[in-house]
């Protein structure tokens, strides 16, 4: 493909059609950024809205136990939406073993990649994409993205790239507790006593991972890693590597702040469905990654969240007390679908299952 200036619906094509996603476009080491790419500005990070002296809040669970990480936990989830924990229990090893197949991954060549497409993966469970939703996005996403469901061991091993399912499914099996322990703890924060056969499903019945590829951009100002959004998850459980780029939303403000990567730490965030599930005390809020042209990013996240037949609304417990619900009762697939069909656009797919 010729290095200047590219016409849309070439480069659709090159990216899309010929699987060599934004990674191929990176690789062709444009000097300035093609339209495809250019992010309308209300898009993209406004520097004056950044906080420079705030932080999100850092706990330590090597002593879960304590109240007082309870009362953090919760409150961060209530106040913030976002918190890193430190001392979480997984090994150095396998957060880096990761990170190296992610890399691993998308240095594939694009004939291997493309194996992975929605017309040719093996599994509907198994997918690699360009931007968000690149049949309606306007402007693309500076994003190539591996998403992998889980089903069971045996599908994942079958049908996961062999780069990095073993990986992936040792990181996946080795959060587990985690996962639990920090639901534990939201929920008592609730007044819920523990996770039970009735309320596990939907709290974590189903797992996806994606792996996240940002490449090099050559004008990364008039660009976007990952719009504005928030997750449509339970729980989100990310692995940033050490390049940063991901900023948060200040609660009921146009600010926004950044999350640099602590060493050995994990983010967390709340997601829509426990937002939903705490009839709105704990918060999912709008975050974005931004593109850079130093150095290529990526980024791990583990998406915990309802069956897609679970039905889910504000815990039964917390009316039962006389809170007024906020949220009606919605099937956990019709929300994804909701989110899904559209370009990312903030908090909207929450407004979704609002009364």
């Amino acid at each position: 493909m010729a290095t200047s200036v590219i016409a849309t619906p070439e480069l659709k094509r090159f990216v899309v059609d010929e699987g060599h996603g934004v990674k191929g476009v990176s690789d062709l080491k444009l000097k300035t950024l093609p339209e495809l790419f250019i992010q309308p500005v209300e898009r993209r990070l406004d520097v004056t809205k950044v906080l420079q002296d705030e932080l999100i809040p850092v706990i330590d669970l090597s002593n879960y136990e304590d109240p007082e990480v309870m009362k953090s936990i919760c409150y961060a989830a209530e106040k913030w939406g976002f918190f890193q924990i430190v001392n979480h229990g997984i090994p150095l090893n396998i957060i880096d073993g990761v990170k190296d197949a992610t890399h691993k991954f998308f240095e594939l060549s694009t004939d291997e990649k493309k194996k992975y497409s929605s017309q040719n993966s093996p599994s509907k469970n198994v997918t690699i994409l360009t931007s968000f939703n690149p049949e309606v996005d306007k402007a693309y996403e500076w994003k190539d993205h591996l998403s992998c469901f889980y089903v069971s061991d045996e599908e994942a091993l079958e049908f996961w790239p062999s780069v990095c399912k073993y990986q992936l499914l040792e990181y996946l099996k080795t959060s587990d507790s985690l996962i639990k322990r920090l639901l534990e703890l939201l929920i008592k924060g609730l007044g819920i006593p523990k996770i039970n056969e009735k309320n596990k499903p939907i709290l974590m019945g189903a797992k996806s991972i994606n792996l996240n590829y940002y490449p090099i951009c050559p004008n990364p100002e008039l660009s976007i890693g990952a719009s504005s959004h928030s997750d449509v998850s339970t729980l989100t459980v990310l692995l940033q590597d050490h390049n940063g780029g991901l900023y948060v939303r200040k609660l009921d403000s146009d600010n926004w702040i950044h999350v640099p990567p602590v060493k050995e730490a994990l983010t967390i965030n709340i997601g829509d469905a426990l937002q939903i599930m705490s009839n709105g005390r704990y918060k999912s809020v709008e975050h974005k990654v931004v593109a850079n042209g130093y150095e290529n990013r990526i980024s791990v996240p583990i998406f915990v969240n309802p069956r897609p037949t679970d039905v889910i609304g504000p815990f039964s417990e917390l009316i039962n007390n006389g809170e007024k619900a906020l949220y009606k009762q919605v099937l956990y697939s019709d929300y994804m679908k909701h989110f899904f069909k559209k370009s990312t656009n903030g908090k909207e797919t929450v407004d979704f299952a609002k009364i």
